[in-house]
């Protein structure tokens, strides 16, 4: 059991309030200024302190490509068949890599682990915690998502060895043959349940079992998409098969704002913090997430780690101030915002009574370049103390 007490208290979604917080058995169980703290309970005074919820990353490769490893480390790209959506990333994630400590000192506390982008289909996509030592204790949810990537990086991948896919004809063409393969499949199976028909069902096919929750609308396509052309083949696809899907990337989303609003799917912005090394990042600016969230998307945040370290998304959220976005709404990018899109908010995204005990202490505005995280708490476990306390 945990007492925060006389911190100013940021809920993201209830405002800022000066309140005492009570957490037990992983959960916060009362919030409010006359809160009595128990005996056996561990006290934390956040006098001076901002209290905030941990803060969550949409779209990371975290545990899939480890620190200073190299390639024995990296497990996030099968790049033998660029369609790969069986893969899920529970069997690839080291929870032991380093990154994760950082990740807990930065103050986050959940991420999404995603594969990567080599392959058009590239897997499943991971919520999960970023305190523990097996992974499977650290799941939030599983799927969250499924990975697809167009432009450059598919491309590159095969179209030099001359394998499909060589154009972004070619990528599209895949999605689509194997989402239709998959439609059939489900369809069939389906009938054979209804009708119940044991020796009618088609014969187990691993592909398009991974793709039913997709086709169900149950999680959505995570779409790696820098270019706005890519973007809108992106959602072209999602409308022909009425399925669920997110935006990664949006690097050219400042280009097309009134057309994305007016298509109205979830946007995932970044890595912004970051070189131009391919062609269709040569309009990457900071500026993008503050002109979506003016123009009124709820946009999150990404790192993209390792493409930048998991503990600077609140630096990633900083800069995107410096460059017009609100801070309310950056803040919104990586809490309660990455909670919704990934299906995740009923449990964390914010300081309420019944969610998880996620919670980070900070000695000053976490968007500032000097602030330290003194407590972070994830599952009402203190899992790291800043030596700066007493």
């Amino acid at each position: 059991m945990i007492f925060i007490k006389n911190g100013t208290v940021n809920t993201v979604t209830k405002g800022i309030i000066n309140s005492d917080i009570l957490i037990d058995n992983k959960k916060i169980i009362e919030i409010g200024n006359e809160i009595v703290a128990p005996l056996d309970a561990t006290i934390i005074d956040a006098k001076g302190c901002l209290v905030l919820p941990g803060f969550i990353d949409a779209h990371t490769h975290l545990g899939l490509w480890e620190d200073g490893i190299g390639v024995e480390g990296a497990d996030g790209n099968e790049e033998t068949d660029p369609i790969t959506p069986h893969l899920n990333p529970i069997d690839g994630i080291n929870p032991m890599d380093r990154n994760f400590t950082e990740a807990i000192e930065g103050g986050i506390t959940a991420v999404c682990t995603t594969p990567g982008s080599a392959n058009v289909m590239g897997g499943q996509c991971i919520a999960i915690k970023t305190f523990g030592k097996i992974i499977d204790k650290m799941v939030i949810k599983n799927p969250v998502a499924a990975k697809i990537a167009f432009g450059e990086n598919p491309k590159s991948v095969y179209g030099s060895d001359e394998k499909t896919p060589q154009t972004r004809m070619a990528i599209a063409a895949l999605i689509r043959e194997n989402l239709r393969k998959a439609q059939e499949y489900l369809e069939e199976v389906e009938r054979c349940e209804l009708e119940d028909d044991d020796e009618g069902k088609p014969e187990y096919d691993i592909k398009y079992e991974s793709l039913i929750p997709v086709l169900r609308r149950e999680i959505p396509l995570k779409a790696h998409a820098h270019r706005a052309d890519d973007m809108f083949t992106a959602i072209r696809i999602a409308k022909e098969f009425n399925l669920r899907l997110t935006l990664d990337h949006c690097t050219e989303g400042h280009l097309v704002v009134d057309e994305l609003l007016e298509e109205g799917y979830e946007m995932i912005v970044g890595p912004s913090l970051s070189e131009r090394s391919k062609v269709e990042l040569r309009n990457l600016t900071f500026e993008t997430a503050g002109i979506l969230s003016n123009a009124g998307a709820n946009i999150c945040l990404m790192t993209d780690h390792p493409v930048i370290p998991i503990q600077y998304l609140p630096i990633c959220a900083a800069i995107a101030i410096k460059y017009g976005m609100k801070e309310k709404k950056a803040l919104e990018a990586i809490t309660i915002n990455p909670a919704r899109v990934l299906g995740i908010d009923d449990r964390v995204g914010s300081i309420e009574v019944g969610k998880d005990a996620d919670i980070v202490i900070w000695d000053n505005n976490p968007f500032e370049i000097n602030s330290h995280v003194l407590y972070t708490i994830i599952d009402g476990k203190i899992v790291y103390k800043n030596k700066k306390t007493k």
